[in-house]
């Protein structure tokens, strides 16, 4: 795990962590540092909580302990910018905002592709693979992304569904089945018609794979398994569409992955050129 990839981890843990933890956190975030060249006796001092709090916080991102966490956050290849976002200036041009916008999107995918993990992508291809349908779940910006999802695997030979207004989706995702896949798309992890979306889907049986910035405990209590996107909050874009972006990649990397081992890719692809050619122009 490199020092980057700590950073990205804590900031993606924050709303699930305790008060606590919520300090240690914040503290590492905010000089990491400094951070990195204390003893843990040193950081539990300042923070005024003890050793073991540390230890534990340490051990809950996915480190050994204290030192293997600290060995990570002494690496000169961290960067401190938080986001290319905040050195826009009044007195860019748009072309140099562009670019800058553009900037920012590229370490959004790097910074999810950085998070990823080889065992949540097979898990995720595994339910998919075993699923008779896939239904796609979002409410604000995130149901954006289950639309564009749901547009894409309408090109495999699997059945989709995908509902706009919040009832209908209450309703769809009731009428799922143990062999269904359903897609919770969420920024927070923590929005209460997303959450309950979720839960009724678990509540059928359905597999349930969630895509967010913040793999909250609400969330995750129903999750079979959660694909992170990174998100950095900037004053020029908000975290929710600095996620989009990372998101529909997520989603990308799955169709992709899918539709090369699904039999009757071929045919399903015909189908669906066939049916819009006419609406081109010759």
């Amino acid at each position: 795990m490199s020092d980057r990839v700590v950073l990205l981890k804590i900031k993606s843990l924050l709303p699930s962590l305790s008060a606590k933890e919520q300090q240690i956190a914040e503290l590492i975030l905010s000089d990491p540092k400094t951070v990195s060249r204390m003893t843990i006796s040193e950081m539990a001092t300042e923070l005024g909580v003890a050793d073991s709090t540390i230890f534990k916080f340490t051990k809950k991102i996915g480190f050994e302990g204290y030192r293997d966490f600290r060995n990570e956050l002494l690496s000169e290849s961290y960067d401190p910018r938080i986001s290319v976002h905040e050195n826009i200036e009044s007195a860019d041009t748009p072309y140099e905002v562009a670019q800058k916008v553009f900037e920012s999107s590229v370490k959004s995918l790097n910074d999810t592709m950085a998070l990823l993990t080889p065992e949540g992508l097979d898990t995720a291809i595994d339910i998919m693979m075993s699923s008779s349908s896939f239904s796609f779940y979002g409410c604000g910006g995130s149901n954006v992304v289950a639309m564009d999802a749901y547009q894409k695997f309408l090109r495999s030979p699997i059945c989709c569904h995908y509902e706009t207004d919040y009832h209908m989706q209450l309703m769809q995702v009731s009428q799922l089945k143990p062999d269904n896949c359903a897609f919770i798309v969420s920024h927070t992890g923590l929005t209460r018609d997303t959450i309950r979306i979720a839960q009724l889907a678990k509540g059928t049986g359905a597999k349930v794979i969630a895509i967010t910035s913040y793999p909250s405990p609400p969330l995750m209590k129903y999750a079979d398994v959660a694909l992170v996107s990174a998100a950095e909050e900037t004053g020029f874009r908000s975290e929710s569409l600095s996620s989009r972006i990372s998101q529909l990649a997520i989603f990308d990397s799955l169709f992709t992955a899918v539709m090369f081992r699904m039999p009757g890719v071929s045919e399903s692809l015909y189908n669906i050129r066939r049916a819009i050619d006419p609406t081109k122009i010759e």
